[in-house]
């Protein structure tokens, strides 16, 4: 069955968004689906064909040329006004979202709460609800626990969404339409298999687990597509390890350039973390998703696309060692927000 599953390697921000979108626009099928993943605490960034910047956080990335149809399946989480806000940025037809009667919603309840948690200064979490929505949905109402939790079936609001999702996207299989799954976050941020809790988000973020929030069978799946970066980020503050620790500024000398080089996270707005590839964690990413395509983006923080020609380039060595050191090729080659390069082609 057409279905692509995508995942980031590492600690999120690893361009997973792009590469969903380039995935719908270069589909072989005609009619494109895709599943939005997770909830608002991450940012996935696009850019339309003329260059304008899109940062949706209940969005997918992957639909920012508003040709394809949205689902939010029973593991999604929606903050209810950001969704409708990014609706009206991108004037998106409505009758192209499909919402599941189970995805969960979160409330000013659930911000609150993690509010007062603490959590913001004691793992780097975003604050926007997502874990406590997590939480309130496994308590399933019970009497001790202070938080509610309502699915989008009895949120007035979204009501003309709601609709059987797998269902409908088990038809649109069946007719051979493709469905990519737009992952959230990274592995190494994953709460059961990274490694890093409890310095972790609320879910798992492997591409089982998409395929299981998005209600879809191991068994419709013919891509797993994992997303890398040169220099892998985590999100400032208190949020954990991060292996070969180093400054923005360390990277740009590294590469010659005065350029400012400088992250900022899309939700909080605060300065990354950045450290150098760590080969242990992307092995372990690896071994759990098992992806049979790999996309490298951030590549334009070691040289350009042209050192790809040049075997004795810093670009060309990081490259092979990089491949040498993980056992598996990697497929596309990321320099920009724009594209992505494969065997010296260049899809815009």
């Amino acid at each position: 069955m057409p279905v692509s599953v995508v995942v980031g390697g590492q600690f999120g921000s690893e361009g997973k968004g792009k590469v969903a979108l380039e995935l719908a626009r270069r589909s072989k099928e005609s009619h494109v689906i895709v599943v939005r993943v997770g909830g608002s605490n991450s940012g996935h960034t696009g850019y339309t064909k003329d260059k304008r910047k899109y940062a949706l956080r209940q969005l997918p990335a992957g639909c920012i040329d508003r040709n394809v149809d949205v689902v939010f399946p029973a593991g999604s989480y929606i903050d209810v006004n950001i969704l409708l806000e990014e609706i009206e940025l991108l004037q998106y037809p409505k009758d192209r979202i499909f919402i599941s009667p189970y995805a969960r919603i979160i409330s000013d309840e659930h911000k609150l709460w993690e509010a007062g948690s603490k959590l913001g200064r004691d793992i780097g979490s975003t604050g926007s609800g997502v874990g406590a929505a997590v939480l309130a949905s496994v308590a399933r109402g019970a009497q001790n626990f202070p938080l509610s939790s309502l699915d989008a079936q009895h949120c007035e609001t979204l009501s003309a969404f709601v609709c059987d999702t797998s269902e409908r996207l088990r038809k649109w299989l069946s007719k051979g339409s493709r469905v990519i799954i737009e992952g959230s976050q990274g592995f190494g941020l994953s709460l059961l298999e990274g490694g890093y809790w409890p310095k972790a988000t609320s879910r798992s973020t492997t591409a089982a687990a998409a395929l299981s929030e998005a209600g879809l069978s191991p068994l419709d799946v013919d891509e797993v597509v994992m997303v890398l970066r040169s220099y892998p980020i985590r999100v400032a503050g208190e949020s954990g390890p991060l292996f070969g620790e180093t400054t923005w500024e360390e990277i740009a000398r590294r590469k010659g350039s005065d350029l400012d080089l400088r992250e900022y996270t899309t939700v909080t707005k605060k300065l990354r973390r950045v450290g150098v590839f760590d080969v242990k964690q992307v092995k372990h990413a690896l071994d759990v998703n098992k992806p049979n395509i790999l996309v490298m983006n951030h590549l334009d923080y070691i040289g350009k696309s042209h050192d790809l020609d040049n075997t004795e380039s810093e670009l060309s060595k990081f490259i092979v060692k990089t491949q040498d050191m993980l056992g598996q090729s990697i497929n596309f080659f990321g320099f920009s927000p724009f594209d992505i390069f494969s065997a010296n082609k260049i899809f815009v």
